[in-house]
């Protein structure tokens, strides 16, 4: 059993305080360090993908997680950075200079959308993102001169320093890279003044606007973060598909989104990767089980919609707080050993519900 107490003042501050954590992260570092000698090419591919939907997730989670603003549409910010990206490296502009100008195109346009979005909330708020994301597929579709249309535009490959990055390990490493960094930089932006203040928005924003908080800044805040990084995890995207096309970010990826953090569960970043590695992976697995459903099941459309929809049923059902949720009790149990009691974790009914701050 542990007992946890501080030495210092210090020890509160330290991403892992305690050596079974640095263990088991370190182990999962190494792990995923090695994998692309380890696993065939293809897993290697997929990976790389499940990374950049991570970064995406994590995007939306700061929106949804920590401020409860719905969004249903945030493929559309994927798409723009995605574009974006593409389009500068066709102007000539190095790789860096290029995602970089294209997560800042991405941030200002959720802050365009951030302003007048934060007028409404709920189902009105979730309607206004859907029709965004509507709005950015036809406009991209229409827009032939820039975006090539329903034709879709290259990608050119990337390169940093003179380094071709487009080989499979390369570019497996970058976006590595990039989920470790924006991870860590989540990480102690929530764990600052920016982080609380989104917390207390999404518990109750009367309360937060008596403790002096502004309110509608902090949401147009979480709007444009959310939106730059996930314009980021959007222009590492392209260059996964080497071929982007409006169909590319369609709802069901908005909807896969929000799948990722429900299911990962609100308000943890931890959550958040969990669930874009468990979503992302279900269009992989049903083409593995296709072969054994037979050609009656195999060949039915919307065959990946039934399963998001059955997984999202279960955890709603057995499993509210998501991943996370588990993960936390798995850990808890081992921690407790051998004084862990169920009644811990057990749900208390709710009697009250913040009101909206207008």
């Amino acid at each position: 059993m542990r007992f946890d107490y501080d030495t210092s003042y210090q020890d509160s501050k330290r991403l892992l305080r305690y050596r079974s954590d640095q263990l088991i992260y370190g182990l999962t570092l190494a792990l995923l360090l090695a994998a692309p000698w380890l696993l065939p090419k293809y897993y290697v591919g997929e990976l790389t993908y499940l990374y950049i939907m991570a970064i995406a997730s994590l995007g939306l989670m700061v929106l949804s997680g920590y401020t409860g603003q719905v969004s249903l549409g945030h493929a559309a910010f994927l798409a723009v950075g995605a574009y974006a990206h593409a389009w500068f490296l066709g102007q000539g502009l190095p790789f860096a200079a290029s995602i970089l100008l294209a997560t800042a195109l991405s941030g200002l346009v959720g802050l365009a959308l951030g302003l007048p979005a934060i007028r409404v909330s709920g189902l009105y708020l979730a309607m206004v993102t859907l029709a965004f994301a509507i709005l950015i597929e036809h406009v991209l579709g229409r827009w032939k001169s820039v975006t090539g249309g329903f034709n879709g535009m290259p990608v050119a490959d990337p390169s940093l320093f003179g380094l071709d990055l487009s080989g499979l390990k390369s570019f497996y490493f970058l976006c590595l890279g990039c989920l470790i960094v924006i991870l860590l930089l989540l990480i102690n932006l929530m764990r600052g003044r920016t982080g609380r203040a989104f917390v207390g928005v999404r518990d109750s924003e009367a309360a937060a606007a008596s403790l002096g908080i502004w309110v509608a800044g902090h949401k147009v805040l979480a709007f444009v973060i959310s939106a730059a990084v996930s314009g980021f995890a959007g222009a590492l995207l392209a260059h996964h598909m080497r071929h982007i096309t409006p169909e590319g970010f369609s709802l069901l990826l908005s909807l896969e989104l929000v799948l990722m953090v429900t299911i990962g569960g609100l308000g943890s970043l931890r959550g958040a990767i969990l669930g874009a590695f468990l979503i992302g992976m279900v269009p992989a697995f049903i083409s593995q089980i296709k072969p054994y459903l037979g050609d009656r099941i195999s060949k039915q459309f919307g065959l990946e919609i039934f399963f998001f929809g059955l997984i999202l049923a279960f955890f709603v059902l057995f499993e509210p707080k998501g991943l996370n949720g588990r993960w936390l009790k798995v850990k808890a149990f081992f921690e407790t050993f051998p004084l862990y009691r169920k009644d811990v974790f057990r749900r208390g009914k709710t009697y009250m519900k913040s009101e909206r701050y207008r």
